[in-house]
């Protein structure tokens, strides 16, 4: 006798296929051939160029997409300089009005958009219906507030101006509201171009903009391939780039934007780990891996495709995962029924099998559902690798498909070690039923999101980005914000400003001895709290205002910021663990020794710069302010807890960025230097510093202010020299998190080429800026560039 239970599990999955007959009327009515929508109006290629998007799910065509030139970019460009002073001009509330707009009308074609995305990228419509378009009218309505805000909770910032941005093919729609959203609420406005592989929902959304009459020029859409992103990227009327890609294409924008002081940030690549303890709740960690690795079909940044499973419940693990696996449908992406969808490209789906292969060729052992894939169609099935080492190529490359690696580990401190064994730094989930294991374990993973017993979870009141080679910037949240705002400085502070002199004389006049010469003194380097003599056996002179050589430096070189940063980096985690009220101590303390030296610092300003002694006595009453400014901040410049619309609490944490290179402006030698020290320090970071070249002596004089003030060994590191030999080293230095540079415009350009590098972050500046101004020289701004927010997502509830 057949049971109930017996036809449950013998029954077949039916079809549920969504109609696409609404998204072929729009697809009918443009002609299925696209041109791009700039100055608010459809507009045909220069050259009549244009290549085919196609049904990744059925290798058909749905239509012909403009390939953009050079000439269609500056046309775009021109027409997004054209309108933004007027969009700036129309105020917070007006365009809060058009944000407002754009989500109800997305609201109300969601069907249209999931169905054309699904058609367009082959993810499940299950997906695109329930989670990207949702998302995507929660982002505009979230960032419609933000524009009634701006001129009280970010008062004193104005737009960027033009912003380019270049979006992927796995979230077309959702990373267009991403970047659209912030950009517009602050006052700016955009040239973006969608993916080539994915451009279809990014024109409609040019069509809802047109239907509901956007003021034109505000925003512009150019379609084509990478040629067309490295033109919007290299022209120089744009303000700011804003990229979500590959950290190979990631690089190469950093390289290309060097020394042309656009706004730059980067959503790169990423390589999760997926943390199981031996208490979790194995059958929601199951849910979790497909949520984590298989929606989408794997093709997400942030996907969680290194799964670490404490070693006493690794085998009950991979059996329930395999079990779970030959549940899950390959199929159709239209139908309602399919968990996993198809690979957008044939590309795409060549590097998965490479990959994989390559998995196998190390020795790895590689599981596959016992069920087929469809013949038709570009499909991959879910993968599970077990017996992977931690430095195999599939443990450390990013696959971009649905296929996830598993390893083990024996104690938490293994796992964070294991973690954080990447160059990237996107993501995490931590699985765990003692909250206070998952809370021990997410601050110490290099993470820009840690998922708490969830994964893949996002909410435009919540930033995300990356550490490391994953990128910089935030997108989403407050922090989001300030990707796409400016202070706006005050008229005169430039003109107020005395230009950076860096270079020596050409001829130093000879010394006139006496009959006793006076003790020579040389400062040394300051390394690992120790004066170091620098490796080179060199140094420089220091003159005073009227040519005089009155000392000299050590010259460092490579070898010197070498030693530097390995003191830095050993210095790192116990500064960093510090609590802030610790580091708040510390710089009260150094405030308190430079107060009680105030007269004799003074002094030796004015016999340096010769700017009499006025100026000298303000220079180090600001500095002694100023260790007070972040003295009081490192205890106050804390996170939020974002109010996500989901039951969790969303922890948005400051972190700091880990070892920072500080090049310090000519000007002002001593407030300058600390301008840059006391703020990275403060919020936890350690510092390798090149100070002043022209007159380092300020920077010397405080190895002793240092020692005094219980700030720990290694810390602040300073390295004399020549910047020009010094800051390049610094900028390169793959063991340098992050490089802050004050210098000619030349040279700053050099420096972002060479951050490229391991991606580290960047803050750049050739203006001469007046570093005794209190606004222009100190505030939140240095804070923000101190710090990269963690998002913690800890859900609750019974």
């Amino acid at each position: 006798m057949t049971t109930v239970r017996d036809a449950f599990d013998s029954m077949a999955w039916g079809s549920a296929p969504e109609s696409a007959a609404t998204a072929q009327a729009w697809l009918d009515k443009h002609g299925k051939r696209f041109g791009h929508y700039i100055d608010g109006a459809w507009v045909a290629p220069r050259d009549g160029e244009g290549f085919a998007t196609m049904n990744p799910a059925t290798s058909a065509e749905l239509a012909r997409v403009a390939q953009a030139t050079a000439e269609d970019v500056d046309s775009a460009v021109k027409a997004a300089r054209a309108a933004q002073p007027a969009w700036w001009a129309l105020g917070g509330h007006g365009r809060a009005r058009w944000l407002y707009a754009i989500a109800r009308e997305t609201q109300r074609n969601s069907r249209l958009f999931s169905v054309i995305e699904t058609l367009d990228n082959g993810k499940p419509i299950r997906e695109s219906r329930d989670i990207d378009i949702p998302l995507v009218a929660r982002h505009f309505y979230h960032h419609a507030g933000w524009a009634q805000l701006m001129d009280t909770e970010l008062a004193g910032y104005g737009p960027v101006g033009v912003v380019g941005q270049i979006i992927p093919w796995n979230f077309p729609l959702l990373m267009l509201a991403w970047k659209i959203a912030p950009a517009l609420a602050m006052g700016n406005t955009v040239v973006l171009k969608p993916a080539e592989f994915t451009s279809l929902t990014a024109l409609l959304f040019a069509d809802i903009c047109h239907g509901l009459g956007l003021p034109p020029g505000v925003v512009n859409i150019i379609t084509g391939d990478g040629k067309a992103g490295a033109a919007l990227v290299g022209h120089p009327d744009v303000d700011k780039i804003a990229f979500t890609g590959s950290t190979e294409v990631g690089r190469i924008i950093r390289i290309a934007t060097a020394g042309s002081g656009k706004k730059l940030s980067l959503e790169l690549g990423g390589k999760s780990p997926f943390i199981v303890f031996e208490d979790a709740d194995l059958d929601s960690v199951v849910e979790g891996v497909v949520d984590a690795i298989w929606f989408n079909q794997g093709q997400v940044c942030c996907a969680g495709s290194r799964i670490l499973a404490q070693e006493s419940i690794a085998p009950r693990l991979v059996e329930k995962l395999r079990a779970r696996m030959e549940t899950l449908r390959v199929g159709s992406p239209l139908d309602k029924s399919v968990d996993i969808g198809a690979i957008v490209a044939p590309v795409q789906l060549e590097t998965i099998q490479g990959l994989v292969q390559k998995g196998i060729d190390e020795g790895a052992t590689c599981w596959q559902p016992s069920w087929s894939l469809p013949k038709d169609g570009l499909f991959y099935p879910p993968t599970l690798f077990t017996d992977v080492t931690p430095a195999a190529t599939i443990a450390q490359v990013e696959i971009f498909g649905p296929v996830v690696v598993l390893m083990t580990f024996r104690t938490p401190a293994e796992s964070v070690e294991i973690a954080n064994n990447t160059r990237y730094g996107l993501a995490a989930s931590v699985w765990s039923e003692n909250l206070n294991t998952a809370l021990d374990i997410a601050p110490q993973l290099k993470a820009g999101t840690v998922w708490v017993n969830c994964t893949n979870i996002f909410d435009a009141a919540s930033g995300f980005g990356g550490y490391r080679e994953s990128g910089y910037g935030r997108e989403g949240g407050r922090e989001g914000l300030w990707e796409y705002v400016k202070a706006e400085r005050r008229e005169g502070a430039k003109a107020q400003a005395r230009i950076a002199i860096d270079s020596h004389p050409t001829a130093v006049a000879p010394l006139r001895l006496s009959a006793i010469p006076p003790i020579d003194r040389t400062p040394k380097l300051y390394i690992g709290g120790k004066q170091a003599r620098p490796d080179g056996g060199y140094a420089l002179p220091v003159l005073d205002a009227a040519g005089k050589q009155i000392a000299s430096v050590g010259r460092g070189n490579r070898k010197d910021i070498r030693n530097a940063v390995e003191a830095a980096h050993k210095a790192e985690p116990g500064w960093a663990g510090s609590t802030a009220h610790t580091r708040a101590q510390v710089l009260y303390y150094f405030a308190e020794n430079l107060a009680a030296r105030e007269k004799e610092f003074a002094e030796r300003l004015g016999l340096l710069t010769g700017g009499g002694s006025a100026d000298a006595s303000r220079e180090v009453t600001l500095s002694i302010q100023r260790a007070f400014t972040y003295a009081a901040w490192a205890d106050k410049y804390d996170g939020r807890v974002h109010a996500t619309p989901f039951r969790n609490v969303t922890l948005a944490m400051n972190e700091p960025i880990g070892v920072l290179g500080l090049i310090a402006p000519g000007e002002a030698p001593l407030l300058g230097f600390l301008s840059l020290v006391l703020p990275a320090v403060a919020m936890g970071n350690t510092v390798v510093s090149v100070p002043s070249e022209r007159w380092p002596l300020l920077a010397t004089d405080l190895y002793q202010v240092f020692d005094t003030s219980d700030v720990p060994g290694g810390v602040i590191n300073i390295v004399t020299g020549s910047r020009k030999e010094l800051a390049p080293v610094l900028a390169a230095h793959d063991d340098v998190d992050g490089i802050w540079f004050y210098g000619p415009r030349e040279e700053a350009a050099e420096i972002e080429k060479l951050s490229a590098g391991n991606m580290k972050r960047t803050h750049v500046s050739w203006d001469p800026m007046d570093w005794r101004d209190t606004r222009e020289g100190q505030g939140e701004e240095f804070l923000r560039e101190a710090t990269q927010v963690k998002n913690i997502w800890v859900p609750y509830g019974a």
